[in-house]
């Protein structure tokens, strides 16, 4: 994109499908092409203290925003639906206006202001996406450390909402928290109970 004249190309993505509880957050991130920082990759394939300090690095040197979808709106507009939504947040609160946005996945959230394309694979494939996934699940984490001092009895500082034995237990001993996604099993199964 940048060859083509393109120099605000936005990379987007997001941290949090897959949990049962907590915000799906999602960034968006332009680079400076001539100040892009080194070492960057897909999230998952970076430490925690790797990310942090990439992290940091980022948000000196691009134009970064976030955004995030609840659970509630998880639970109205299904994960795909709260994704997109978080997505379309985020590129819109970016400082300047990006000329093209690329996006991980398969979709593109409906309203860009501009060309898009959806990259499968793209924070390995992309620097600005690779950015987004380091800023979305850094962002998140945080969140879900904040949402532990909130509600310490889930322990979500430990599993930042996955479904982890622990995680399971705690819901079982103390029910769902506002926090949790009530269409996901096995929350969703737990209602159905009830």
């Amino acid at each position: 994109m940048i060859s083509l004249g393109m120099r605000f190309v936005a990379g987007v993505d997001e941290a949090g499908r897959g949990p049962l509880a907590g915000p799906v957050t999602a960034a968006a991130v332009i680079l400076d092409p001539d100040d892009i920082p080194d070492g960057l990759d897909d999230s998952k394939a970076l430490t925690a203290e790797r990310r942090e300090e990439l992290f940091v690095e980022i948000v000196a040197k691009a134009t970064v925003a976030s955004a995030c979808a609840s659970a509630g709106e998880i639970d109205r507009f299904n994960i795909r639906g709260a994704t997109l939504i978080a997505m379309r947040r985020a590129i819109a609160a970016l400082g300047i206006a990006p000329q093209y946005v690329l996006v991980d996945g398969r979709d593109v959230p409906p309203g860009c202001a501009c060309q898009a394309s959806a990259v499968i694979g793209g924070d390995a494939a992309s620097l600005s996406i690779a950015a987004a996934s380091i800023v979305a699940k850094v962002m998140r984490d945080r969140m879900m450390r904040r949402a532990c001092l909130a509600f310490p009895g889930y322990g979500f500082s430990r599993h930042m909402g996955y479904g982890t034995a622990a995680h399971l237990a705690a819901i079982e001993a103390h029910g769902p928290s506002p926090l949790h996604r009530m269409t996901f099993s096995p929350l969703k199964d737990r209602l159905l109970l009830l």
